[in-house]
C-alpha cells in the first residue's frame, strides 16, 4: 500500500488551476492540485530519496496487474508515450521474427510504421475506423501463416474511441502458441488488464494517462523471462528495455537523466488513483463520464463514430455536423473560451472531433461540456448537430 493521502484535500474535481481549461483529450489530461504541487521540490537523480521513489513506483504499478505469481517486472522509460512503445518493440521482437500489427486506427499505423523503421517484418490486419479485430479473425491469419511469432494490438484505439476485444484476441494467440504485446497506452489504470485474466507477455503505457500522471516517461510491464531474452536485441541505446531494466536492478538508479519532477507527481497520481478505488474506481468515474456526455451530446444532435457496443471509456469521436455553418476550428474557439480544450479528428474518411472522458473531472464537469457544446452551436447559427448522411452510410457500409 502507498502511504496516505488525504483525497478530500484535493479538491477533486475543482476547476483546474490558474484559469486553465479542462482537457478533454487522450493525455495530457487534467491533473489535481496536489499533483501538480508535486513538481514543486527539486530532487537529486543518484540520491537516495529518489531511488526510493522509483522503486515505489515500479512496486505500486506492479499491483494494478495482479502478478501473484511474481513472474513479472515493471520498467519505466523516459520520454513520451511513443518512445516506450518504440522501445517495447525493439526490445521484445525478435529480429528474425514476423509481427502480426491488429490496426484500426491511427496508432496502429505507427505500430507498423515504426516496424519498418526497426527492419522488422510484419503482416497486418486493418479494420478501418469503425471496428476492432476479433478473435476469430486473428486466429486466421496465424492458422494462414506459421512465421508469424507475436501479435501486437492497442488496447483503446483514442484515434476513433475503439476499445479492443483484448481477452478473446489474447485466446486467439496463445490458443496457437503465439505471443502477445499490448500497447495499453490510453487505457491501463481504468480498464482491467490482469494477468491472471488476460495473458500477455508485456504491455505499455505513460504517466499522462488514466493513472493522471504529467507526461515525461512511459512504462513496461513484462514477463521476467521475456525481459532476460531482451539481453542484446535493441536496436537503440537509450530504448534499450533489458540495458534499463538491468541497471536498475542493480543500481536503484535510471540509466540516464530521468524526469524526477514527473515522477514525484506520479507518485501522488498513484495515490490519489489508489483511494479512488484503484483500476475499478477510476473506471466507474470514466464510464460515467461517458455516458453522462455522450447522452448530452446525442440531445443535441452529434452522432458517435461508434455504435455503443464499442464505445471506451476514454475517448469519444463524434462526426462533424453537415449544417453550412458549423466549422470545427470555430467550435474549438468557443469551447476553449468556455474553459473545454476538445481534440480534433484522426480519422481518414470522415470529419470528425473527439471528446476526452479522463483526467480529474467527473459527470458535473462533462454536463457543463455538453452546455458549452449548445451555446457554441447557437453562436454559430447551427440549429442541429446532425452528421451529414454520406457519413452515416460510409459508417454502417465499413462496419457491416
Amino acid at each position: 500500500m502507498l502511504a496516505e493521502t488525504n483525497f478530500a484535500a484535493a479538491a477533486p474535481f475543482d476547476p483546474p488551476a490558474l484559469g486553465e481549461p479542462y482537457l478533454l483529450t487522450p493525455g495530457p489530461l487534467t491533473t489535481s492540485y496536489p499533483v501538480k504541487q508535486a513538481m514543486l521540490r527539486d530532487w537529486g537523480s543518484w540520491d537516495g530519496d529518489f531511488r526510493a521513489m522509483t522503486a515505489e513506483l515500479r512496486r505500486h504499478l506492479l499491483s494494478l496487474i495482479g502478478d501473484t505469481g511474481n513472474e513479472f517486472d515493471c520498467v519505466p522509460m523516459q520520454g513520451s508515450g511513443t518512445f516506450s512503445v518504440e522501445a517495447l518493440l525493439g526490445s521484445f521482437l525478435p529480429r528474425d521474427g514476423k509481427v502480426l500489427v491488429l490496426i484500426n486506427g491511427a496508432y496502429g499505423q505507427r505500430i507498423a510504421q515504426t516496424l519498418d523503421y526497426l527492419g522488422r517484418a510484419y503482416a497486418t490486419i486493418d479494420k478501418g475506423d469503425y471496428m476492432p479485430p476479433r478473435g476469430a479473425e486473428v486466429a486466421a491469419a496465424l492458422d494462414a501463416d506459421p512465421a508469424i511469432t507475436h501479435v501486437v494490438v492497442v488496447h483503446c484505439e483514442t484515434s476513433s474511441g475503439i476499445l479492443n476485444p483484448v481477452a478473446e484476441i489474447s485466446e486467439a494467440v496463445y490458443g496457437r502458441g503465439r505471443k502477445l504485446l499490448i500497447d495499453s497506452m490510453s487505457a491501463f489504470g481504468a480498464i482491467p488488464l490482469a494477468v491472471d485474466e488476460i495473458r500477455y507477455e508485456a504491455m505499455v503505457s505513460s504517466a499522462n494517462k488514466c493513472i493522471e500522471g504529467v507526461p515525461g516517461f512511459g512504462f513496461i510491464i513484462a514477463r521476467k523471462s521475456e525481459l532476460e531474452a531482451a539481453k542484446g536485441r535493441s536496436h537503440s541505446l537509450s530504448l534499450d528495455v533489458h540495458a534499463q531494466w538491468a541497471h536498475m536492478n542493480k543500481t536503484g538508479q535510471w540509466r540516464y537523466t530521468p524526469p524526477t519532477h514527473v515522477v514525484a507527481a506520479f507518485l501522488e497520481a498513484l495515490r490519489q488513483h489508489e483511494a479512488e478505488g484503484g483500476v475499478a474506481g477510476r473506471g466507474a468515474r470514466y464510464t460515467r463520464n461517458r455516458d453522462v456526455m455522450v447522452d448530452g451530446m446525442r440531445a443535441l444532435g452529434f452522432e458517435t463514430l461508434l455504435k455503443d457496443r464499442w464505445l471506451s471509456p476514454i475517448i469519444v469521436t463524434f462526426f462533424n455536423p453537415a449544417h453550412p455553418n458549423f466549422a470545427f476550428d470555430r467550435f474549438y474557439e468557443m469551447m476553449k473560451q468556455k474553459g473545454f480544450i476538445i481534440y480534433p479528428g484522426k480519422l481518414t474518411v470522415v470529419d470528425s472531433f473527439r471528446v476526452g472522458c479522463i483526467g480529474r473531472m467527473d459527470e458535473h464537469v462533462m454536463r457543463r461540456v455538453v452546455e458549452a457544446a449548445a451555446a457554441s452551436l447557437k453562436e454559430m447559427n447551427v440549429d442541429t448537430a446532425a452528421p451529414p448522411p454520406a457519413a452515416i452510410a460510409e459508417r454502417a457500409k465499413l462496419a457491416a
